[in-house]
């Protein structure tokens, strides 16, 4: 989406969601420490700076919106509200930890920087003049070149400390990957598969008992056409004559599946056959089922040097995202936070509590 859908776009949910939330605070009621000479609510403050209940809206509008179907109705909105809220702020806390980081390590927007995204942003979006980007972005946003650069200068932040702070930890050596290969030989292993043909003689599984005759019949055609197929006669022929299975449509043909996905009683059969063999009969709930081992294939395990950058890929992933979440814990415990809104930081606290050991799901910007 460029920069005029994203405008157009924001517009219209933006105004729609605040409406719905203003809805959602008057059954709610005030909190207890609003004040009606203050214009901003703050709702908790990071190491002295704050995230206001602004903030923490554009946030739910943007989450909302990147899910791409929004809420038909206050009902709707207010489930999904209460789904997102304990992710967004937690995110919310998070990306106020990188910046301040940021902040301290002394990365910031220069003039310049700033003056080549928003010039590429003009270019690629086809506004003609300063002056048409700056009404766009204040009709459609609420936004002002102010606000834009705080908004980018953020992200930069954030990529900064995770460029620099983060990945320049992260590595794997040629000997870490082979370690994991030979570890994980199963992940790149392509698993056997069987192909087979059958022919079904129905009994059905009650029969035994009731009848041994009707069994005992079956058995004995079972034998008969066992014994015409290793006499030489085709198998999708005899299949197609006396099958009664759905596969006698297509010669008897079965597969090819994973062997595993075989019940174990024919994983013991094709494990005892060679390609082309027919086995003996054998009972099954349907009835006796005569089976050739058409086609088969073993376990064969892809080459080091072929799934190398896969793994490199892999394990750069995992301990990517452990650094990011060891760094943001200490992030955390280092910070001074204090809550000015108790069902958020109650909020807050379970979904820390619930994914301690899980990666952080990453900033969002407002």
């Amino acid at each position: 989406m460029n920069l005029r859908q994203w405008l157009l776009l924001t517009g219209g949910i933006t105004a729609w969601f605040l409406g719905g939330l203003a809805v959602l605070h008057a059954q709610t009621g005030p909190s207890p420490d609003t004040d009606l000479t203050i214009i901003e609510r703050v709702l908790v403050k990071v190491n002295g700076q704050i995230i206001t209940q602004t903030d923490l809206e554009t946030r739910q509008i943007n989450e909302i919106r990147s899910r791409g179907v929004p809420p038909r109705n206050n009902v709707e909105l207010a489930n999904l509200v209460r789904e997102i809220t304990p992710a967004v702020i937690a995110n919310a806390v998070d990306e106020l930890l990188l910046v301040q980081r940021g902040r301290d390590l002394g990365y910031q927007l220069s003039d310049e920087q700033f003056d080549e995204i928003v010039n590429n942003l003009k270019t690629e979006n086809q506004f003609e003049s300063d002056e048409q980007f700056e009404e766009a972005l204040q009709e459609s946003e609420g936004l002002t070149m102010a606000d834009l650069r705080r908004v980018m200068e953020r992200q930069m932040l954030v990529g900064q400390i995770q460029q620099v702070e983060i990945l320049s930890r992260v590595s794997i050596t040629d000997v870490e990957a082979r370690d994991y290969y030979d570890t994980h030989i199963e992940e790149f292993t392509e698993p056997a598969t069987a192909t087979l043909r059958e022919i079904l003689i129905a009994v059905p599984d009650d029969v035994d008992g009731i009848n041994a005759g009707a069994a005992e019949e079956g058995r004995v055609v079972a034998q008969t056409v066992a014994a015409r197929l290793r006499g030489g006669e085709d198998f999708a022929t005899v299949a197609e004559e006396v099958s009664e299975s759905p596969s006698r449509s297509n010669g008897g043909l079965i597969g090819p599946l994973l062997l595993v996905d075989y019940s174990e009683t024919i994983q013991q059969l094709i494990t005892s056959l060679s390609v082309g063999e027919v086995a003996d009969p054998v009972r099954t709930p349907q009835g006796f089922q005569v089976v050739m081992l058409e086609a088969r294939t073993d376990d064969v395990a892809r080459p080091f040097d072929e799934v190398r950058d896969q793994i490199s890929s892999n394990v750069f992933n995992d301990r990517r995202l452990e650094e990011y979440t060891q760094y943001l814990d200490s992030l955390r415990e280092e910070a001074i936070i204090e809550w000015k809104n108790e069902e958020l930081r109650q909020l807050y606290e379970v979904y820390r509590a619930e994914n301690v050991n899980s990666p952080p799901g990453g900033p969002q910007q407002n």
